[in-house]
């Protein structure tokens, strides 16, 4: 049984969702570690969209990671434009906590970027990460093209049986999609673990290395 909140870790209907609202949240464009943009054009750079539970913590493990080019966290794969995190939080958006990674795929492959995702949390417990529950936790990989999504869903089947070998029981629940659209959280979320050293990150993996070599 799900318990008290239950209702929260099920998807809206999108006939139930929030509306949310035409203009997009205010934005400081700048990365508060790096200098970089938050919001921008890259020539020659890819984006991929990471769900790993809460996302301060998830967007802590790749702003420093070689041929990454920026951060940002935000919302995704829900059916409410805009929405705040407080709309978020409800469950009736629909959207994950997803951190956009755009990196230069000439200097970090993209393979290596999921070995990160895959080994930072734990991609079995469906509408939850640890303590945080509800559908803005679950875990999910939202790419941009479909080289980008063979390359996810060999990396999902290969962890699946490097999790099966360690004796881990659970399947994978991550959701993978393409073309799903990104809306930028509110400021103080930005970088939030940079600004807040001793903020809460409820960030942890399985101990299961990914074997990437088997993408």
């Amino acid at each position: 049984m799900l318990g008290i909140g239950a209702w929260k870790q099920r998807m809206v209907d999108p006939a139930a969702a929030l509306p949310g609202r035409e203009q997009p949240l205010p934005l400081h464009n700048r990365h508060y570690v790096t200098g970089q943009p938050l919001r921008g054009e890259f020539p020659g750079a890819q984006r991929v969209l990471f769900g790993m539970g809460c996302f301060w913590g998830a967007e802590r493990k790749f702003w420093s990671i070689p041929g990454v080019l920026t951060t940002a966290v935000g919302y995704a794969g829900g059916y409410t434009n805009n929405p705040t995190y407080e709309e978020t939080c409800s469950g009736l958006t629909g959207h994950s906590e997803v951190v956009l990674v755009v990196y230069d795929p000439a200097v970090v492959p993209f393979e290596a970027l999921l070995k990160v995702f895959w080994e930072s949390h734990d991609p079995t417990q469906g509408m939850r990460q640890g303590n945080d529950t509800g559908t803005q936790y679950r875990s999910a990989i939202y790419v941009e093209d479909a080289a980008q999504q063979a390359f996810a869903e060999r990396s999902r089947d290969a962890f699946q049986k490097a999790l099966a070998a360690a004796g881990h029981a659970g399947a994978i629940t991550t959701e993978i999609a393409r073309d799903q659209p990104f809306f930028y959280a509110e400021d103080y979320h930005q970088q939030y673990l940079a600004k807040n050293p001793n903020g809460y990150c409820g960030l942890g993996g399985t101990g299961v290395s990914c074997p990437i070599g088997a993408i």
